[in-house]
């Protein structure tokens, strides 16, 4: 069975329509709208053709041992869709932007239970390591070098970054995956986003999509490190025409693979939607909760080792203690620094957002959302041997004896709400040299931070839950932007995007280690971006883009620095990108057999005073950075996929790159502590700047229902710190995984599925993370100490998934 797909009122093509077979997804239409089924089986089917924006085409038909073919126009839809919301923030192939599509279906032949980061390891750039080595957990994405805090994300246009620290801690939503309807990955600045500025990429996701029938469907995983993933799913459907309702409950639990390394997920997610011919207005509400082994203090490298001499200057300098020493030699790689029992992080954040979408006549429309996040929760640890003033608590004088340190459990807590609106007014005609955005949005953050002593070995005369520090921030961020899409001729489009962002943050009070924090910082942000695309032919596209982006600083750029210095900059980067694609569908009689994709980007990224890694962390595990007055990161990434028909598939992903530091002045200590730094100034590395990233996925269906796929990954060296030394890195590694899935449909119900994911096949031992510090030994030799974060070796998880 095949066919061409187009609109019924202009004839041309609709690339990217839905085709499911009997409900099944089973494919999309090319460039040129063309679908291919290789088989339908005997007996009567029906047909559906999805595409936003379309009334959907449901045909039955019979199957026949002869071919047939199938040519239809789609109907504009009689209800507003979702799209307004979602194309509002995305890049397209008019945009000149180097950009990643992932569908629902995509993701959900990855989604093993994982973090969100492993389900787009194979995307161009992408670096994911996971504090407790299996993908469950505190995970993290590097992209372009860039870690999370220099990724803007979006979940449906709503910032999910951190105000003040950048990151997004995707932890706190277990299992989002399963409610994504589609992602998209830009790379480099992008186009105008809200929130924190993209300084190497954005990942925009999408909850939006509406299915039109009822369902009900559960994923079930079990895997090694005793790791559980069980969520169900429904959807009503349109009911009367509509309205809708979709919800999930998952959980996820594990091990980890470093000892005590647990994990403890929850999550839920419900969405009610009215649609109307102009009008759609949707309530969403998800949370996360997560209980997690605090794992980020890593591992140290003569755990791994095995060296004894190395190990000795670990306890020589007060890193670890002798019985910690042993214990990280018996362990090895799978060592724990932490032995209490409840040294563990907690917390959960419910997000709520209203979403409308209003169509103002031909062409216009309007997107606008009202959100509020409310994040709260602490994490707990034991500390040996704390001075009692350090705590706000006096020494305690027992006859002739005055205690001055005690053993106790302290928590430091999170109290937080974000709140705030986005808008985009949006003119996209179906026909139409112009297309345009006026968008933006105000957001607020409020956040408490404190501690408290729960228990303490000498409590002096300290209260239960005795409060040692607070300070409050509070950050505004509101921005405004316009962009536009201009096809000048019939082969040449130009794009302009033009963004102003004001920042004012303030923080008032205490650290924990008694510093005053006390910050007020304000920024105005102009970040114009500009581009060209010159279609070749058939398929064929040459782009080319500047783009300005400028972030202000994290809050432990102002809070890891001593008392009053507020020196840390704001960051400036231009982005050129160029590049070409290409998208060749190769047809036979019975329609498209071959496809080929073919894309090269170039990209240079120039920076002033870009925030780099120290190598460092502080006592949460973030890293401690430092402006680079003069750096950049320059490369070409090359992707490439073929396939034939729907029985076998080859795609790739190689990114060449050089990331530099100019004038780097390396800083050291000298016997006293003091921080020395180089007079002379030289070219270096970034930290965790590999210049090689690749991935490769095969895959094949051997039989009808039986999808076999290996996917290989190699990153190269990396280092820890921007010293380039190799006693401070990351060594390269390869990684090959390998992926089966088995679907198959009885009666009783629409489809039984059968997964197994064998990860790290090979069985290598690797580091995906690290960071390193230093200081001088007894004979004036600096000492450095490195931690590391290992990945397992080979493990494995097994899946059954039914849809009703």
């Amino acid at each position: 069975m095949s066919g061409i797909i187009t609109d019924a009122r202009t004839g041309a093509p609709l690339p990217g329509a839905t085709v499911l077979l009997d409900g099944t997804p089973s494919g999309a239409t090319d460039v040129a709208g063309a679908f291919t089924l290789p088989a339908v089986p005997a007996g009567l089917h029906e047909l559906r053709v999805t595409f936003l924006g379309y009334e959907p085409l449901v045909q039955r038909l019979q199957g026949q041992p002869t071919e047939q073919r199938l040519s239809a126009r789609l109907q504009a839809g009689g209800v507003l869709t979702a799209e307004a919301l979602v194309t509002a923030s995305r890049a397209n192939n008019r945009t000149a932007t180097a950009y990643t599509n992932l569908s629902r279906e995509d993701l959900a032949k990855r989604n093993f239970g994982q973090d969100l980061p492993y389900l787009l390891d194979q995307t161009p750039s992408v670096v994911v390591t996971s504090d407790a080595g299996a993908g469950v957990g505190y995970t993290d994405i590097r992209i372009r070098g860039t870690s999370n805090t220099g990724i803007n994300m979006t979940i449906n246009g709503v910032p999910l970054n951190d105000a003040e620290s950048h990151g997004s801690f995707l932890v706190n939503l277990p299992d989002l995956a399963s409610s994504i309807s589609s992602l998209q990955v830009q790379r480099g600045v992008g186009t105008s986003q809200n929130g924190g500025a993209a300084f190497g990429a954005s990942l925009n996701i999408s909850t939006l999509e509406a299915r039109p029938e009822a369902y009900a469907e559960t994923q079930n995983t079990f895997g090694s490190f005793n790791t559980w993933r069980n969520n169900v799913q429904f959807g009503t459907g349109l009911l009367g025409g509509r309205f809708t309702v979709d919800g999930r409950l998952s959980r996820i639990s594990s091990d980890g693979y470093v000892k005590r390394g647990a994990s403890d997920l929850k999550s839920y997610y419900l969405a009610a939607g009215y649609q109307g011919k102009n009008t759609l207005l949707k309530f969403i509400t998800f949370s996360g909760r997560e209980k997690t082994y605090q794992s980020w203090n890593g591992v140290p490298e003569p755990a791994l080792t095995g060296d004894r001499a190395l190990l000795q200057q670990y306890i020589d300098n007060g890193e670890l203690s002798p019985a910690d020493a042993e214990r990280a030699l018996r362990e090895g790689r799978r060592y724990s620094y932490y032995t209490y029992d409840n040294q563990t992080d907690n917390y959960q954040q419910n997000h709520y957002q209203l979403h409308l979408s209003q169509g103002l006549g031909e062409g216009w429309n309007l997107g606008a959302a009202l959100h509020l996040t409310r994040g709260f929760g602490y994490y707990e640890s034991y500390r040996t041997g704390r001075k009692l003033v350090e705590y706000g608590l006096p020494n305690l004088v027992l006859g002739d004896t005055t205690i001055k340190r005690s053993n106790l459990v302290d928590r430091k807590w999170l109290d937080n709400y974000f709140y705030g609106g986005t808008f985009a007014l949006n003119y996209q005609p179906r026909e139409g040299k112009l297309q345009a955005t006026l968008g933006g949005a105000w957001n607020q953050f409020r956040n408490d931070h404190y501690g408290e002593v729960i228990w303490a070995q000498y409590a002096s005369s300290g209260n239960t839950r005795q409060r040692y520090y607070f300070n409050d921030a509070r950050k505004t961020d509101y921005n405004a932007y316009a962009r536009a899409t201009w096809q000048v001729l019939p082969r040449l489009g130009v794009y302009a995007d033009m963004q102003v962002r004001h920042i004012t943050y303030r923080i008032d009070g205490v650290e924990d280690d008694q510093n005053d924090v006390t910050t007020r910082a304000r920024y105005t942000f102009f970040n114009p971006k500009a581009g060209a695309t010159l279609a070749l032919g058939e398929g064929q596209q040459l782009y080319a883009s500047y783009a300005v982006g400028q972030r202000e600083p994290v809050r432990s750029d102002f809070t890891d620095r001593p008392a009053g210095d507020q020196s840390a900059r704001a960051e400036h980067l231009q982005d050129f990108e160029g590049g070409y694609r290409l998208t060749l569908p190769t047809t036979s009689a019975l329609g498209p057999v071959t496809a080929l994709r073919f894309e090269a980007n170039y990209f240079y990224m120039k920076y002033r005073n870009q925030l780099v890694a120290t190598g460092q962390l502080n006592d949460v595990g973030t890293a401690l950075r430092t402006n680079a007055p003069r750096s950049y990161r320059t490369g070409l990434e090359l992707t490439a996929a073929a396939s034939a028909s729907d029985k076998l598939s080859l795609s790739s992903t190689l990114t060449l790159s050089r990331n530099r530091i100019l004038d780097f002045r390396e800083v050291t200590y000298d016997a006293d502590y003091n921080p020395v730094t180089a007079a002379e100034g030289r070219t270096t590395t970034i930290s965790y700047s590999p210049s090689v990233v690749s991935g490769h996925t095969l895959e094949g269906q051997p039989l009808r229902g039986l999808r076999l796929a290996l996917l290989y990954k190699t990153v190269s060296r990396q280092y820890l710190d921007n010293s380039a030394s190799e006693d401070r890195r990351l060594k390269p590694y390869q990684v090959l995984d390998f992926r089966v899935r088995y679907s198959i449909r009885p009666e009783f119900v629409k489809e039984i599925e059968l997964g197994l994911l064998v990860s790290n096949v090979l069985n290598r031992r690797y580091e995906a993370n690290g960071y390193t510090y230093g200081y001088p030994g007894a004979d004036g030799r600096q000492q450095t100490f490195n931690w590391y974060f290992p990945q397992a070796t080979r493990n494995f998880l097994a899946s059954v998934g039914v849809k009703f």
